[in-house]
């Protein structure tokens, strides 16, 4: 992730004891926040984030110093970083890590021991960071803050929000205002839809036990379930009073129009302008007068897009959970084929942000239609064209604000001499009818040749030609050509009268010498002397008869000399060379300034393993699902899998093992791609348009935030129930594990039931509760799926069977269970599956003879249960200590195992008399 640079042996000097005193009184900060310290030629870090650098970065503690202790690890923890992986560290640690950051510079030299906060970023806010991460690196997800306001009673059941957000990178900022439940489901939805990096809520009360407190709690959650920073301001920030004067500073808009007039969300009293006052104080965008004038204002309705949760997220594969990598693992990575940075930034909100509008979504087909057919035109647009264009929303900004560079220029101007070709191209596009033509005219050409645009882009490429060295960027370099200024030509001349001064210096020493230049004799400009001579340390000798040669140095590359001619020549290039930057500093200033006065599903469908097909779409609430062949897209596109496709059918009036969840999830996966606007993984699609997707499929424990596994999914499930209308898809995946199992398939039967026949949504509902199939007798439009096994006897007993997963979905129940089958191709111990198989066993014959004759007296089988029950507690105990007497000692697992394998012996050893005398002990050990 950060390159192969390894932490580099970087000295503190001799000030850890000045710096250990100030960096122990430093101000605490949050757990989420990383605090750097920029040491000039390199980066450290201490204490608790030198140890997660440690790990996170270089994967070992061995590259941590300890100052204070001549390095024994009672010592304060330190580490250090160059600036090239310092650098990526940070950019990962806003934009993937979602942490925050403070970097610390020093106030003096650089021994000095004390600093001062230099610059905080967070992941919605990197304005600070922006041009020091970012520069010549694509921001591939937007920096989205969000703030939010909640009005009305705190004890209602339904209550007003009011939000507003904030892309920096881009100075755009917007406004939404909507009703929401107490669990705050529309919040969620618009996290997702934004792609929301960090949110600011107000400050909860000191005593934090009021009603607002836990209203507070409960958006806190939410934020949490989505991964979102959360930042918490002072009540007073989210006051409106001031918001005309802010927005009128700060927003485009036409002379003599009140912006908040037309947007009814911005009146003085609305949630939505409180919001989006404490927005603007905590990004301070006041304070930066580039940003005056410069930011465009948009409102965002939610009834737009279809509603997503972040349960959907996860369980469609949207996103990564940070456990896997690799570009097929989410269907953005499968989808992004994009050439520039905005173009994945844009392909990544689609995707959050699928449309409800059927028209809206036939044009995006069309487009993929156009481009799947004009196969060649799709090639060269991507390849000749799209992959030369900059990040332009980055490079305007830049340009506003007065930083950009002769290389932002000249990446401007190489794209514009391609926008002609552009034009050309998007004309010669062969389509299949008139609509087609009309629909490309439409979206791209009439954009792309308004007239001003082409003449202002024809200025500034002749600007360009007239005042860089357009020769020079073959070698990546960006320079003002000398004829653009007369003091520049002045300096260029002179440079050139003392570059042939050494060439001539040059010559008259390899005559003198005796040696060949170039082979023998080298003129070089060394970054330690200057112009020099350089010969090998076996012609050295030459240098003793030679008068006026003077010795600098001896390396392995040879010995270092100069002449007094060659030493003031030296001294006269370095003298001109830093006046002819200076001005052209100065002249580079001047042409950014008249330079900033100008101010993708076809590939995806064609490519894959199976070519993608145009899903029919129906209008909202008008008829059937019907997939022929339905693929998951990501799992058919991995190594080593022959992806078996299934069909479904839900007309509008679970399988249980082996691609249930798959066949459930791919369902949403499909229906979410459709929307957005992408052909679909299917021989034949049909799909009515759907409001939202709501998922509930394994929740994890999340136990250090105090939440259970059942109390996860109930959360989950509650939230689907209050949400889902009858034009929502639902995939459940196994409710009700997480209780016990009288109770989880009580909650199963009444959560089915009531979607069923209450919410009369299409529902996806995967169970292990055999006895819920018995729902398609009560409610007829309910419809039992099954997977198929194909199962092969191979001896008498019951058990003894060969099992093949098919993966094929066909209808009705599963007449019987493979779990102990499953078992065993997972290679579990032999001893494993023969307890499971005797229980099983023992279950199905419950009460009958199987069980009278192993059964013994209750007071055997209590003095037994306590037994084992304390050779347990033993054992554990036992283990515990020898991995805390262990220290830092790493075994792998194998070596754990082994030895907690012999600390058990040991205590069965312990108790072997007690154990031989228990009846019921022994018939237990029997099975194993």
């Amino acid at each position: 992730m950060y390159g192969k640079e390894k932490n580099e042996d970087h000295e503190f000097d001799q000030v850890d004891v000045g710096f250990i005193s100030f960096f122990s009184k430093l101000p605490p900060k949050r757990a989420d926040t990383i605090r750097l310290f920029d040491r000039r030629d390199f980066f450290s870090a201490h204490g608790d984030d030198a140890m997660y650098i440690a790990m996170h970065v270089f994967r070992t503690q061995s590259v941590l110093k300890y100052l204070g202790s001549g390095g024994k690890a009672s010592g304060l923890p330190s580490v250090t970083m160059s600036n090239n992986v310092a650098t990526a560290f940070l950019r990962d640690a806003l934009t993937a890590l979602q942490l925050r950051i403070e970097i610390w510079t020093s106030e003096g030299g650089k021994k000095n021991t004390k600093f001062k906060l230099d610059r905080e970023a967070s992941p919605g806010n990197l304005q600070a960071v922006e041009d020091l991460l970012f520069i010549n690196t694509d921001l591939l997800s937007a920096p989205i803050v969000m703030a939010v306001k909640i009005a009305g009673p705190s004890n209602a059941k339904s209550k007003t929000v009011g939000v507003a957000f904030a892309d920096t990178s881009v100075r755009e900022i917007g406004v939404s205002e909507f009703v929401d439940s107490d669990l705050f489901s529309n919040v969620e939805s618009l996290v997702i839809q934004l792609s929301v990096k960090e949110a600011v809520i107000p400050m909860s009360s000191k005593s934090g036990n009021t009603d607002r407190d836990l209203e507070l709690n409960k958006l806190k959650g939410v934020f949490e379930r989505c991964g979102v920073v959360i930042t918490e301001r002072k009540q007073s920030d989210f006051s409106a009073k001031n918001i005309e004067q802010d927005l009128a500073l700060l927003v485009k808009s036409e002379a003599d129009v009140d912006i908040t007039a037309t947007i009814p969300e911005l009146n003085s009293t609305s949630p939505a302008s409180s919001a989006l006052s404490a927005l603007i104080s905590y990004l301070s965008l006041l304070g930066d007068t580039s940003n005056h004038n410069a930011y465009t204002l948009k409102t965002h309705d939610l009834s737009q897009f279809m509603r997503l949760d972040a349960s959907a997220l996860r369980a469609l594969g949207l996103v990564g959970d940070g456990t896997t990598a690799g570009k097929n693992t989410t269907l953005h990575g499968l989808l992004n084929k994009c050439k520039t940075g905005q173009g994945t930034r844009l392909l990544s909100r689609w995707l959050k942000q699928p449309l409800v509008n059927l028209h809206e979504i036939q044009k995006r087909l069309d487009l993929v239609q156009i481009f799947i057919h004009d196969s060649n035109m799709r090639r060269t647009l991507q390849d000749d064209f799209l992959r030369m264009m900059p990040d332009m929303h980055r490079i305007s900004k830049r340009f506003q604000r007065s930083v950009a560079t002769l290389e932002d220029v000249v990446r401007i101007y190489q794209a514009a001499q391609k926008l002609s070709g552009l034009i050309e191209a998007l004309e010669a596009v062969e389509t299949e009818n008139v609509d087609h033509t009309r629909l490309v005219e439409e979206v791209y050409l009439v954009k792309l040749k308004v007239p001003e645009h082409s003449q202002n882009l024809e200025k500034y490429s002749e600007m360009v030609e007239q005042t860089l060295d357009l020769d020079e960027l073959s070698s990546h370099n960006f320079v003002i050509k000398p004829d653009y200024d007369d003091k520049l030509r002045e300096l260029a001349n002179k440079l050139m009268e003392i570059r042939d001064g050494l060439d001539t210096e040059h010559r008259k020493v390899g005559r003198e010498l005796s040696l060949e230049l170039d082979k023998k004799l080298h003129l070089e400009n060394s970054q330690q002397y200057g112009y020099c001579f350089r010969i090998t340390k076996s012609d050295a000798k030459v240098l003793h008869d030679q008068e006026g040669s003077i010795e600098l140095g001896t390396n392995k590359s040879g010995v270092y000399f100069t002449t007094r001619k060659l030493k003031d020549l030296a001294a006269d290039y370095q003298e001109i060379t830093d006046s002819y930057s200076r001005t052209q500093s100065g002249l580079v200033k001047e042409v950014v300034i008249i330079a900033g006065k100008y101010e993708v599903f076809a590939h995806v469908s064609v490519n894959a393993p199976e070519e993608y097909v145009r899903p029919k779409l129906l209008s909202k609430g008008g008829g059937s699902l019907i997939l022929k062949n339905a693929r998951h897209p990501l799992l058919e596109v991995q190594d080593d899998i022959s992806f078996i496709p299934n069909d479904n059918e839900m007309i509008k009036a679970g399988p249980n093992m082996g691609g249930k969840s798959t066949y459930i999830r791919q369902v949403g996966v499909i229906a979410l791609m459709a929307q957005t606007g992408c052909f679909v993984p299917c021989s034949e699609a049909q799909l009515p348009i759907f409001d939202s997707i709501l998922c509930r499929v394994g929740a994890g424990d999340s136990q250090l935030k105090g939440v259970s596994t059942f109390m996860a999914e109930m959360l989950e499930t509650a939230t689907i129930l209050k949400s889902a209308t009858q034009d929502s898809l639902i995939i459940i995946d196994e409710l009700g594990r997480g209780t016990s199992t009288y109770d989880g398939f009580g909650l199963a039967w009444a959560i089915s039931e009531h979607i069923a026949s209450q919410i009369h949504a299409f529902c996806l509902f995967a169970t292990h509760f055999h006895e819920l199939t018995a729902l398609e007798q009560q409610i007829p439009h309910v419809k039992n799926l099954h997977v198929v096994a194909h199962v092969s006897k191979t001896g008498e007993s019951t058990h003894d069977r060969d099992i093949t997963l098919l993966y094929k979905v066909e209808p009705g129940i599963c007449d019987q269970s493979f779990g102990i089958h499953v078992a065993e191709l997972a290679n579990f111990p032999e001893s494993v599956v023969k307890l499971a198989k005797r229980k099983a066993d023992e279950l199905e014959d419950f009460g009958g003879e199987h069980e009278k004759e192993h059964s013994h007296p209750n007071e055997v089988i209590d003095e037994g249960s306590k037994l084992v029950e304390e050779i347990l507690r033993e054992w554990g105990q036992r283990c515990s200590a020898s991995e805390q007497d262990g220290g830092d000692v790493i075994m792998d697992d194998d070596e754990k195992v082994e030895k907690d394998i012999a600390v058990l012996k040991e205590c069965i050893g312990k108790y072997q008399n007690q154990i031989e005398g228990n009846p019921w002990i022994q018939s237990l050990l029997a099975t194993l």
